[in-house]
C-alpha cells in the first residue's frame, strides 16, 4: 500500500503543452494558484470585515465608525470569529471525504466554489438571520474546497521524492496571499467605508471569477484530479444518509425545544461546536492510528505526524487571531495615517500577505539552494523555528498593548512588526506543513489527511473561542504571555525531540 497521496501517481516532473512551464512547475499549478487567489480573495476580505461588523453599532465599536451592524460586545464577535473559522477547517475533513469517496477532487472543488459564491451573496443581504446562513454557507463550501485543491497540486508531482515538491507548495501558497493582500483593499474598503453587505457582494464576485478560471484551466489538471480513490457501494450511501438525516432530525428537534422554551442564547450554539471541534480531532487521529488496514510502516508514520499537528495547533491559535484580536487593536488603539494621509483599519489585514509575497520567494529559494547541498533543515527543524517564531510575535505585542492602555494610539509599525515575526513562522509551518501531510498521509485517507492537517486549526480557534466564552481577555498582557509561552514550549518539545520524530517519519524528511 502507498505510503502517501502521490506515491504512485502517474508521473507529473515532465511539462505538457510543448514544454510551457509555471515557474519551472508543471503547466496545472497555474489553475489552481489561480483558483486559490480568487477563494482567498473572496475569503480574506469578508474575514476583514466579520468582527468589525459584529460590533458595529455597539459600545466596543470605534466612535465615529459605520454603523449598520450587529452592535455585539468585543468578546461575542471574538468568539463568533473563532468558531467560524473553526468550522471552516473542522469541515475539511467532510470535504476531503467527499473528494475521495463521492465526487473526486475536481468535482468537489468546482461545486464548493459555487457555495462559496452563494454564501457570499446571502452575506450582502441585510438581516442577522440572512448573516448566519451566509457564514454557514461560506464555512461548508470553503471545507469541501480546501482539502480537495490541496490534494489536486499534491497530484502535479512526482512522489514525495520530487525535489520541486515544497517549493511548489510555496508557490501555490503565494496565491492564498496574493488574494489575501488584494481582499482587504477593495472588499475591506468598500464594506468598512461605503456599505457593509457591499463589501460582501464584491467578495462573491471574487468567488465566481475563480470558479470561472478553474473550469477553463482544468485540462491543465492531473487525471487522477477526476478519479474518485474508494467510491462508495450503494449500501455504505444509504447508510451515510440515514445517519446524516438522523443526526439533523435530533439537532433539530432539541434546538427547536430550546427556542420554544425560550431558553435560546448564542452559546447555545457556540459552546457545542467549540466542544465539537476540541473532540473531533482527537477522535479521528485516535481512528487513523488504530487502524488495522494500515501497514505497520504507515502506522508509524501517523506517529510521527501527531507531533507536527500538536505543534500546529499552538501555531494556529495564536496566528489566527489575526481577524480579531489584532484587528480589534488596529481600529481602536493604533494610527490610522501615514506620512497625513489616512487609511481604513480593515488594510492591515493585508500586511501579512503582503509580506508572505515579499518572503516566500526567499524561502523558497533558500530550501531549493540547501537541498542542493544537502543542508536543507528536516521538516522537524521547520515546525520548531515556526512555534519560536509566533511565540515571539506575541512577546513583542505586548509591548504595544501596554502602550496604548492609557488610549494612546500606538505607530502602525508594531503591527507591521508583528506580522512580520508571525509570517517568517508561517512559511517554516503552513507550505511545509501540507507538504508533510501529503507525503505522511496513509493511501487510505487520501484527501482526508489533508483534512486532518486542517483539524490543526480548528482546534486551536476553538481554544480561542472556549476562552472568549469563558471571558477571558484576549487582549489581557497574561492571556498573551501565556500563548506566547505556549508556543515556545511546543518549539522546544519539537527541537528536543526531532530525532525521534524524524525515525518515525522514516523515509520522509
Amino acid at each position: 500500500m502507498a505510503s502517501s497521496l502521490t506515491k504512485d501517481a502517474a508521473r507529473q516532473g515532465d511539462p505538457a503543452n510543448g514544454g510551457k512551464t509555471f515557474f519551472g512547475h508543471p503547466r496545472g499549478l497555474a489553475t489552481l494558484f489561480m483558483t486559490e487567489m480568487w477563494e482567498r480573495f473572496s475569503f480574506y476580505g469578508m474575514r476583514a470585515l466579520l468582527v468589525l461588523y459584529l460590533i458595529s453599532g455597539g459600545g466596543d465599536a470605534k466612535p465615529g465608525a459605520q454603523g449598520g451592524g450587529l452592535a455585539m460586545t468585543m468578546a461575542t464577535a471574538s468568539a463568533i470569529y473563532a468558531v467560524y473559522m473553526a468550522m471552516v477547517y473542522l469541515l475539511a475533513m467532510p470535504g476531503g471525504w467527499f473528494g475521495d469517496r463521492v465526487w473526486g477532487p475536481r468535482k468537489t472543488v468546482a461545486i464548493a466554489a459555487s457555495i462559496i459564491m452563494l454564501g457570499h451573496l446571502t452575506l450582502a443581504v441585510p438581516g442577522q438571520a440572512m448573516f448566519f446562513v451566509g457564514l454557514v454557507l461560506v464555512a461548508l463550501g470553503s471545507g469541501l474546497l480546501k482539502s480537495n485543491i490541496s490534494t489536486m497540486v499534491g497530484h502535479l508531482y512526482d512522489g514525495p521524492a520530487d525535489p520541486r515538491r515544497d517549493g511548489g507548495f510555496t508557490i501555490f501558497y503565494m496565491g492564498i496571499n496574493i488574494g489575501g493582500f488584494a481582499a482587504p483593499l477593495v472588499i475591506g474598503t468598500i464594506g468598512q467605508q461605503v456599505n457593509w453587505h457591499l463589501g460582501f457582494a464584491v467578495a462573491a464576485v471574487g468567488m465566481g471569477l475563480g470558479l470561472v478560471q478553474f473550469l477553463i484551466g482544468t485540462r491543465h489538471l492531473s487525471p487522477r484530479s477526476s478519479v474518485v480513490p474508494t467510491p462508495l457501494e450503494a449500501a455504505e450511501r444509504a447508510s451515510w444518509l440515514r445517519k446524516g438525516l438522523m443526526w439533523a432530525a435530533i439537532a433539530a428537534v432539541f434546538y427547536g425545544v430550546v427556542v420554544a422554551t425560550g431558553h435560546f442564547t448564542l452559546n447555545w450554539a457556540l459552546i457545542p461546536i467549540t466542544l465539537l471541534g476540541l473532540i473531533i480531532p482527537i477522535t479521528v487521529l485516535t481512528r487513523i492510528k488504530r487502524d488495522k488496514d494500515l501497514s505497520e510502516h504507515e502506522q508509524t508514520k501517523v506517529s510521527g505526524y501527531i507531533w507536527f499537528f500538536v505543534a500546529a495547533a499552538a501555531f494556529w491559535m495564536i496566528f489566527d487571531q489575526a481577524g480579531s484580536t489584532l484587528n480589534g487593536f488596529a481600529e481602536k488603539n493604533t494610527a490610522d495615517t501615514v506620512f497625513g494621509l489616512s487609511f481604513p483599519s480593515t488594510w492591515f489585514q493585508s500586511v501579512n500577505p503582503l509580506w508572505v509575497m515579499a518572503l516566500a520567494p526567499v524561502f523558497a529559494w533558500m530550501w531549493m539552494a540547501l537541498a542542493r547541498r544537502a543542508k536543507e533543515p528536516s521538516t522537524t527543524v521547520k515546525f520548531a523555528t515556526a512555534m519560536l517564531l509566533i511565540g515571539a510575535s506575541y512577546f513583542v505585542f505586548i509591548v504595544p498593548m501596554q502602550m496604548s492602555g492609557d488610549g494612546t494610539k500606538v505607530s502602525p509599525m508594531w503591527l507591521i512588526s508583528v506580522y512580520m515575526i508571525q509570517t517568517m513562522g508561517e512559511l517554516c509551518l503552513s507550505p511545509v506543513g501540507l507538504s508533510v501531510t501529503t507525503k505522511l498521509a496513509p493511501q487510505k485517507y487520501a484527501s482526508q489527511m489533508l483534512g486532518v492537517w486542517f483539524l490543526a486549526v480548528t482546534a486551536g480557534d476553538c481554544v480561542v473561542s472556549m476562552l472568549s466564552i469563558a471571558g477571558a481577555d484576549l487582549s489581557g498582557v497574561g492571556v498573551l504571555a501565556a500563548e506566547a509561552g505556549l508556543a515556545v514550549l511546543a518549539g522546544l518539545a519539537i527541537w528536543l525531540n526531532r530525532r525521534k520524530i524524524v525515525g518515525l517519519m522514516g523515509d520522509v524528511r
